[in-house]
């Protein structure tokens, strides 16, 4: 499902809207449209005769109010995936999305060739724990053939009343045959921040998505990490899977590890759109090693975070190559109770690098792998021989495991880009030590 997460800013008589989901948005207010200087007067001709004909010829009428607004939603759904046409249903629904809370499967979306892709599942939504997976395509919703659907139309389908249930049949890379997943619509409350220490001194932290109040909750997070640990030797920051985001988050979140610097900008056609967004000095962790990960379901405010800290040499980037959304869309309302959503700007790393279509590369690649322990046979050691002598500092105590720590196991071993991330972190904290 498409989700929106806002913040607002006044400005003028409109509001502004800044965000960076896999469809950021922005109100704003828009300039006086400057006059055109010509009008196509041949490809009007022929558009008012295409008009004409289907009035005239085709099977079923049709009234010129619908002929016209469909008119102009091919034009916008011809310029990208992301600029639509909102009549009032859609308007209303995306309004509503940025209220936080909403109902549904959970899942963030897009179009590839006629088709739904799954940009990401959320954590801990009906579509996560159906075992929808990022980069699955939905072929059929229900009995609906999703082909000929516009985004809008299959979001629709896909959002319900919570406790009902929908099926989706998707097509997904190196199975043979579609997939049937039934998944159970239901209020999707995300809990956009959670934390755990891996062993000793190293923590993690997740992000599924950049909320308001995501930075804010980064922060405490830290703060707890450092309550059970006392000193921090490293931080995980996961960022895979997520879709995104308001922007003041992502910026938000790059400030807990940068003190200064340029984190993101804009560029756009748009009076205003070109933007400037810089690390403030009150930094919660200025020099703790870092690493990120990252993968294709890691899209736009996740690319702006792992972009600036990238960048500026302060976290090391692992993972796959991150989905590539790099562009502003504006809200610009209309007569009626309508609206279009039009990309208005693109997004650039400090160091001018363009997310759009190109995402971010990882600095080391680590692909999703299953890791086999091979079994060892019995090997003798000192201590097995009769007669041995005793180490000369006595037998050392057993390590007291803490809480979790058999879930921290477990959770090792069945995710190897984590694995490896813990392990390059701690390889990076040894040599600081040096």
């Amino acid at each position: 499902m498409q989700q929106f997460n806002t913040r607002y800013k006044p400005l003028g008589k409109h509001l502004v809207l800044l965000l960076c989901f896999l469809s950021p948005l922005a109100f704003a207010e828009t300039p006086e449209p400057k006059k055109p200087a010509s009008l196509p007067l041949e490809e009007l001709r022929a558009f008012t005769e295409v008009l004409d004909r289907i009035k005239q010829s085709y099977v079923e009428p049709v009234s010129d109010s619908d002929l016209l607004e469909s008119a102009i939603t091919g034009m916008l759904s011809e310029l990208d995936p992301h600029s639509a046409y909102l009549k009032p249903q859609a308007f209303k629904s995306l309004q509503m999305n940025t209220t936080g809370e909403f109902g549904g499967l959970g899942i963030e979306v897009g179009m590839e060739n006629g088709l739904v892709k799954i940009i990401s599942p959320i954590d801990d939504t009906p579509a996560h724990k159906a075992g929808v997976n990022a980069g699955d395509l939905i072929i059929k919703l229900d009995e609906t053939p999703v082909k000929g659907l516009s985004l809008s139309d299959a979001v629709k389908k896909m959002r319900g009343k919570p406790g009902t249930k929908i099926v989706l049949t998707i097509i997904r890379k190196n199975t043979p045959e579609p997939l049937e997943i039934v998944v159970t619509r239901a209020i999707i409350k995300v809990k956009s921040v959670r934390h755990k220490t891996l062993e000793e001194g190293f923590g993690y932290l997740r992000i599924s998505q950049f909320q308001i109040h995501t930075g804010k909750d980064l922060a405490s997070a830290v703060n707890k990490l450092k309550e059970e640990n006392g000193k921090l030797k490293g931080l995980v920051l996961d960022l895979r899977n997520n879709p995104g985001g308001v922007l003041q988050a992502a910026v938000d979140v790059s400030n807990t590890f940068l003190n200064e610097g340029l984190v993101v900008y804009t560029q756009g056609r748009l009076e205003g759109s070109e933007i400037k967004y810089s690390a403030t000095p009150e930094t919660l962790v200025k020099d703790t090693p870092l690493v990120v990960l990252v993968n294709g379901g890691s899209a736009s405010a996740s690319e702006i975070v792992a972009g600036a800290l990238q960048d500026h040499k302060r976290a090391l980037i692992i993972g796959t190559q991150t989905f590539g959304k790099g562009s502003v869309q504006t809200i610009l309302p209309l007569p009626n109770d309508r609206a279009i959503k039009l990309t208005t700007a693109r997004y650039y790393t400090p160091n001018g690098r363009t997310i759009q279509a190109q995402g971010i590369m990882p600095d080391i690649t680590v692909d999703p792998a299953k890791l086999t322990t091979v079994e060892q046979p019995h090997m003798y050691k000192e201590s097995d021989l009769e007669g041995h002598l005793e180490n000369e500092n006595g037998k050392k105590s057993e390590y007291k495991q803490k809480n979790g720590a058999k879930d921290v196991k477990e959770l090792l071993a069945r995710d190897y880009q984590l694995n490896e991330a813990l392990n390059i972190l701690k390889g990076i904290s040894l040599i600081k030590s040096l």
